[in-house]
């Protein structure tokens, strides 16, 4: 980790120190061919020593005050880059600014270098020589300038990368596609181009020398600096936007983990902040989805989720499982609360995978009871067999368990199923007979052996392999209701 942020701290510092003086000298070295080839100065006689030890002074110096402005410049941004910290606000947009700020440097000394070479050339020669001479150095500058901020735009990707964690883009952009389009524009086409012009066209400027040579070193000039900003404009916008298509496509086949580092401060930079934003509000859905799957179960967040909240639900025929624990007044009385707590919970365990197995539904738990629905929300062709064998199930897994005794009832019936409650609080819910008949049965099962009784016409509704676990136990009056109901048990 150590071994690996020196390494690239180490390539940032190198790249900017190389950028600086790599640019600075190229350009140098073009523009006094060009003057070279153009004859330029031609009225100094004896003199153009002089105009030479100068420029190269000027070279010298602009090196040395081009360095130490640039590290003055950076001095802020080594420090948290080097130890790694994220930066502050302040921080983070001085480093924002380090492109614009080292365009801004060398723009500044070329500019100085043209104007005191073409006022010395206009001194030791001519208006003539003075134009020509500034006019070529302003071209190789405004070059330099160019490439400077592009590459300077790649090299500090790095701490960029970190500023714009803490100052993502927004609002009003110091740096736009568009600009990038321009400044390539100007290294490609516009700069050769006037080049051209200014040895072709104004006599006193560009015809004491070979135009043909001048027009050849333009030539390639041009070809080499288009290169150059096209391969960076394609690194700063092509690149960014491949990633941000993997992470797209990847978004688009359901994986919400994605995320996209933003190194850009321009459109791009904005585009890889939605992106990131737009993973995280889906993390963000998946996890209440999640959440509120596991508090009204998966089937009614998806009727949720399909239907919209509203007060609205259907007449259906369902089965009723309801299942309560034995005796739990004692047991509370006689347990400590997080010891009885892990008990209920290993319980409700048992049933919520007996429950799911087979297609059904816990509807709610109801401190040491919990209520079971075969047939709504999600419709069910065989619910009374997926019902009976569910509480089969249950009773086995909890006797295995020895912690707890239960009772467990039965039944099926119409019913109302869907959304119950006010506009602003709902719960999904069955209403009917056969719940309460189901409650009623579970108070009997508790005293009968094997702690589950189901109804008659639960039973005979079932498919022929589950009634063959069931037998008839006999005929029982449960509370509020008028007539015997004939019972089944296992």
């Amino acid at each position: 980790m150590i071994a690996g942020r020196f390494r690239l701290v180490l390539r940032t510092s190198l790249g900017f120190a190389a950028l600086g003086v790599g640019s600075s000298v190229a350009g140098a070295g073009v523009v006094a061919l060009l003057l070279l080839l153009q004859g330029l100065p031609e009225d100094v006689d004896d003199r153009g020593w002089v105009l030479g030890v100068t420029a190269a002074g000027v070279v010298a110096l602009a090196l040395v005050v081009g360095t130490l402005w640039t590290a003055y410049l950076q001095r802020r941004t080594v420090v948290w880059f080097t130890i790694g910290r994220p930066p502050t606000a302040d921080e983070a947009k001085r480093a924002l600014r380090l492109p614009f700020d080292m365009a801004v440097v060398s723009g500044t000394l070329w500019l100085i270098g043209a104007l005191a070479l073409g006022i010395l050339a206009g001194v030791l020669g001519s208006i003539g020589d003075a134009a020509g001479i500034a006019l070529t150095i302003g071209l190789g500058g405004l070059t330099t300038v160019g490439l400077t901020y592009l590459a300077a735009e790649w090299v500090a990707r790095p701490v960029m990368t970190m500023a714009l964690d803490v100052l993502p883009p927004r609002g009003t952009l110091p740096v736009t596609v568009l600009t990038r389009l321009v400044v390539t524009w100007v290294l490609a086409s516009g700069v050769p181009l006037i080049g051209v012009l200014l040895v072709t066209t104004p006599p006193d400027l560009g015809r004491h020398g070979n135009p043909t040579a001048s027009l050849i070193v333009l030539s390639v000039t041009g070809l080499t600096t288009g290169a150059i900003g096209t391969a960076l404009l394609s690194r700063a916008v092509a690149a960014p936007l491949h990633r941000l298509r993997i992470a797209l496509d990847g978004i688009a086949r359901g994986r919400t983990d994605v995320r996209v580092d933003v190194d850009d401060s321009s459109e791009i930079g904005m585009l890889q902040t939605s992106v990131n934003d737009l993973a995280a509000g889906l993390r963000e859905q998946d996890r209440m989805r999640d959440l509120f799957g596991r508090h009204v179960g998966t089937d009614v967040a998806r009727h949720a989720l399909e239907y919209g909240a509203s007060l609205s639900g259907d007449v259906r025929e369902v089965t009723a499982l309801f299942v309560d624990v034995v005796d739990s007044t004692a047991l509370a009385s006689r347990t400590p609360p997080q010891e009885l707590v892990e008990k209920l919970n290993r319980f409700f365990a048992s049933v919520v995978s007996a429950v799911d197995a087979r297609g059904g539904l816990v509807n709610k738990f109801q401190g040491d009871a919990a209520l079971c629905v075969f047939g709504a929300p999600t419709r069910l062709s065989d619910g009374p067999t997926m019902a009976l064998a569910a509480a089969r199930a249950i009773r086995d897994a909890v006797v295995s368990e020895g912690e707890l005794d239960l009772g467990i009832g039965v039944a099926t019936g119409q019913v109302f199923a869907g959304q119950l409650g006010a506009s602003s609080r709902l719960e999904y819910t069955v209403i009917g007979d056969a719940v309460n008949e189901a409650a009623r049965l579970t108070e009997h099962a508790k005293a009968a052996p094997s702690r589950v009784l189901a109804s008659e016409t639960t039973v005979k509704a079932a498919l022929g392999g589950e009634r063959e676990h069931w037998r008839l136990h006999g005929e029982l009056h449960l509370r509020g209701r008028h007539r015997e109901t004939r019972t089944w048990t296992t």
